[in-house]
């Protein structure tokens, strides 16, 4: 059983690890391509049908690069095509997805306080998902929305923000944050697999077959990669917010979530507006921030404290005097009975053979060094115990946080 455990641990970190690599080369290649699409120069030499063309210098040479909008006259003899990296991020995603939240399903998965669902019905949720965004998304694109790109991008931005609210009624916070951003990145990888690559081959195809290529297929692969830019900062916050539970563990989760799409649509504006030589938009920077500092007030709000600037202070505060603060005994009791089930030297709850994170609660010393944990995860939010399986309760919450609070007086 113990070799078996540590297998898994490693499957999950093997995953991880390959996940975040391919997610590098993937982001990469969509960050460089799109700022050379927007930097591209006239030149007088340019051959028949280049649209542009760009010098640039890295790694100790030169580099000319020239794109042509359809295709060049004669099939180059060696083509490179960018699409694994896109591959193999959502393969990798979609392995980790299952590790952690099917298998790992009772505790990070379904919260029972919001549905009532077996974990096969949790997963066969989780995994409809990641599929039914991707066919909305595709047949508004090709309903003749692709003439009001703007109006498409804020329907596709509605679309968005229904599944985080649908997804945050079922799952837990931290599942349903983590399934927006696979919801996200599925439509991202099927328009490279089912868009952007199959509209490349028929070029291909006509430059082979002596065929003058129509250049609908290039403008239509066109529009689905920017849609791909503009999403990519936020699949990277919703895969990311899983360690934050200020990001997932609010009641207002799913607003957070929109508004972290906002805010890929400004960063990457900016950088677009730059790499176009079209100005230089700092506003999008004011809007930005704004966007963030909702994101903070959200994160808090409608919680049962007392006040978000004690909240600030408090977890600034020391943990030296909690065990002789009042209060502390109703909290130890809550710790011990509530979380040290996973938290302790020698685990027993099923599946669990360490603590995690190593983070230990059993004793009164443990409870102490703990506090700020304790009262981030238990009281400010309810990422902790996760998907509450140990029933803690509001008023639980709010010993916690009146005794964290009491120390810092």
């Amino acid at each position: 059983m113990f070799e078996l455990l540590m297998m898994w641990d490693w499957l999950s970190f093997a995953l991880r690890w390959l996940h975040v690599i391919t997610a590098i080369a993937w982001i990469g290649s969509s960050f460089y391509f799109i700022a050379l699409d927007l930097g591209l120069r006239k030149a007088a030499d340019l051959p028949a049908g280049a649209h542009g063309e760009e010098w640039q210098v890295h790694g100790g040479g030169f580099y000319h690069v020239r794109k042509y909008l359809v295709a060049p006259s004669e099939m180059p003899e060696h083509l490179t095509w960018f699409k694994w990296e896109s591959y193999s991020t959502w393969l990798s995603g979609a392995a980790l997805l299952m590790v952690v939240y099917w298998a790992g399903g009772e505790l990070f998965l379904i919260d029972q306080s919001k549905a009532d669902l077996t974990l096969w019905q949790g997963i066969a949720i989780s995994a409809a998902s990641l599929s039914v965004g991707w066919l909305i998304y595709d047949q508004l694109c090709k309903s003749g929305l692709a003439e009001r790109p703007t109006l498409l991008m804020v329907l596709l931005f509605v679309l968005l923000v229904v599944m985080g609210w649908g997804l945050n009624q079922v799952f837990t916070g931290r599942a349903m944050m983590l399934h927006l951003g696979a919801f996200t990145a599925t439509i991202m990888t099927a328009n490279v697999f089912f868009i952007i690559m199959p509209n490349q081959r028929i070029v291909v195809a006509d430059l082979q077959a002596g065929r003058t290529p129509d250049s609908k297929y290039g403008k239509i692969a066109k529009l689905r990669s920017t849609h791909n830019n503009y999403l990519t900062l936020p699949v990277i916050f919703l895969m990311l917010s899983n360690h934050y539970p200020l990001a997932f563990a609010s009641q207002y989760n799913w607003l957070i979530a929109a508004l972290v799409f906002l805010m890929g649509v400004t960063i990457r504006h900016y950088f677009n507006t730059c790499h176009a030589r079209q100005g230089n938009p700092t506003w999008t920077w004011l809007v930005t921030a704004l966007l963030f500092l909702g994101i903070i007030i959200l994160s808090t709000f409608g919680l049962e404290n007392e006040g978000d600037a004690e909240d600030q202070a408090a977890l600034r505060g020391t943990a030296l005097v909690m065990a002789q603060t009042e209060g502390f005994e109703e909290v130890h009791e809550l710790v011990l009975g509530r979380c040290s089930m996973c938290h302790a030297r020698e685990p027993f709850w099923d599946g669990i053979r360490r603590a995690p994170k190593g983070i230990l609660l059993e004793t009164e010393a443990d409870v102490a060094r703990q506090a700020d944990a304790i009262y981030l995860h238990a009281g400010v939010t309810d990422a902790m115990p996760p998907a509450n399986v140990t029933f803690m309760e509001p008023e639980d919450r709010a010993a916690i946080r009146r005794w964290f609070r009491a120390a810092q007086m």
